[in-house]
């Protein structure tokens, strides 16, 4: 039997909270890298982006829609997209550390990490893990969003209504000299509308709200499938996904009804949220999408076999 005597046992624990907080340090230091290289254009895109110029037809009735306030605005889709989803993480991740203590009596296994003297709790670590790839997610849907919007600049439904374009030589699309022509040439008169109205009127394709909230919606439900049981109905689980993607279902559909996109622009942003909620975690070095918890009917599973 080897023995550890006192201040070697200081030393060993010194050394092991010593590496615990370096594996901590790494792993803060990775994500904020990685997020501030992905965030970056984002930020770069929202000051200076300049989206492309696409010229139009003035009978082309799919612009010619009122302009609306949005249904969802832009400040109740980030809050809803990101609270929800990170408090719903916490709560999971607490109940499932004081679940495994309990069926293992208080005999946890789990490797301890200590930061500045701190021992971080199981429950925490793990959070701070899943809430990282999900923030991580948000991020790169929102860059892939940005990209297709700033390269292809389609128009939105109440791009006249905003724009009111002129022409060089003065007159409008209601003249009949502008009918049946592509127009290239021209600049808005844009009596009401804003500089960013203007340049959100050509930012069109894809919906940034659809691919959001599909993106936040759909990876919520993945975690909660991975990571979420419940003894009592085993219907409460996906009664909740059903309910989430609802959430992120009323928002696309709302985008369309409210003028702010064409129905293809809708389409597209929830293929995109939806693909990377899926991808963007299988990508990740720690899998986040996994139960790797001992579940009381798995254990009684084995009593049985044994």
């Amino acid at each position: 039997m080897v023995t550890i005597k006192p201040n070697q046992y200081l030393h060993a624990r010194r050394d092991e909270r010593t590496s615990n907080h370096d594996v901590l340090v790494g792993m803060y230091g990775w994500w904020r890298r990685l997020k501030i290289a992905v965030g970056l254009p984002i930020l770069l895109f929202f000051i200076w982006g300049d989206p492309y110029k696409r010229g139009f037809f003035c009978d082309d009735e799919s612009l010619m829609h009122p302009f609306k306030d949005s249904t969802i605005k832009s400040w109740m889709l980030y809050v809803i997209g990101l609270l929800i989803p990170i408090g719903v993480m916490l709560l999971v991740e607490i109940l499932q550390s004081r679940h495994n203590e309990r069926i293992s009596n208080g005999n946890s296994t789990s490797r301890r990490y200590v930061f500045m003297d701190y021992e971080i709790p199981d429950w925490m670590l793990e959070a701070y893990k899943k809430i990282g790839i999900f923030g991580f997610g948000v991020l790169v849907t929102q860059l892939t969003t940005d990209i297709a919007k700033y390269s292809i600049g389609r128009l939105r439904p109440h791009f006249f209504a905003v724009c009111q374009p002129i022409m060089p030589d003065g007159t409008t699309c209601a003249s009949f000299l502008n009918q049946h022509k592509y127009i290239m040439n021209f600049h808005c008169k844009g009596l009401g509308s804003t500089e960013r109205m203007l340049k959100e009127a050509r930012l069109s394709f894809p919906s940034g709200h659809s691919s959001f909230s599909f993106f936040t919606m759909v990876y919520l439900a993945m975690y909660l499938q991975s990571r979420m049981t419940w003894q009592g109905s085993k219907l409460l689980r996906h009664f909740l996904q059903f309910c989430f993607i609802m959430v992120a279902w009323y928002t696309a559909l709302s985008r369309v009804s409210d003028y702010k996109h064409h129905w293809s622009d809708v389409l597209a942003g929830t293929v995109i949220g939806s693909l990377l909620a899926i991808v963007v975690p299988y990508l990740m070095p720690d899998n986040c999408f996994k139960l790797d918890t001992v579940w009381p009917n798995k254990i009684q599973e084995q009593d049985k076999d044994e």
